[in-house]
């Protein structure tokens, strides 16, 4: 496979407990559910779940190693996924005057971004013999991001860029590599 795709998947099933998760919530949170429901209703159909990605053979000479990662896979996929502005957007709205809500905004598109990567790579499945792994988490350094996105031409496809700082923008957006066979 050569070449860049972009692809739209359709929305994940919503892990309710796995966004209270990501909000810092410990047990149950009866007062939070209404509020949950209401920020879910608010932010569904304003999230849009692409992917750019493109599958490259793997180089025994990659300057970032990675060979424990990716011992006896052949290819490499390397993605770039976002669910878009909205979380950001309502986020800033709610900002200081609505603080649970702007905490569960940023939970739920956390929960979003990770379950497209998830859904993205189920794709894979029977091929993937890696987990994904992301720049930014253990030895893999966080100036690849600026790779990764240069290499999709992430800003023109799915509109994500990469800060001075290594920060992607939209902030609910994910840069991964798959090792596949």
């Amino acid at each position: 496979m050569s070449g860049v795709f972009v692809r739209q998947l359709d929305a994940p099933p919503i892990d309710r407990r796995e966004i209270l998760r990501y909000a810092g919530v410990r047990g149950e949170a009866p007062e939070l559910l209404p509020i949950l429901e209401e920020c879910l209703s608010e932010i569904e159909g304003e999230l849009s779940y692409r992917v750019v990605y493109t599958e490259r053979p793997l180089r025994a000479d990659h300057p970032y190693g990675f060979a424990d990662r990716l011992s006896g896979c052949g290819h490499v996929v390397i993605f770039a996924a976002t669910v878009g502005v909205a979380p950001d957007r309502l986020m800033i709205r709610c900002g200081s005057r609505e603080p649970v809500r702007a905490l569960l905004y940023q939970a739920i598109g956390t929960e979003r971004v990770e379950a497209l990567c998830d859904a993205f790579c189920a794709e894979l499945k029977g091929r993937a013999s890696r987990p994904r792994f992301s720049p930014g988490y253990g030895d893999c350094p966080l100036s690849l991001q600026r790779e990764i996105i240069e290499i999709l031409g992430a800003p023109a496809r799915i509109g994500l860029t990469v800060n001075e700082s290594l920060l992607l923008s939209p902030t609910k957006s994910v840069t991964a590599i798959v090792g596949v066979e």
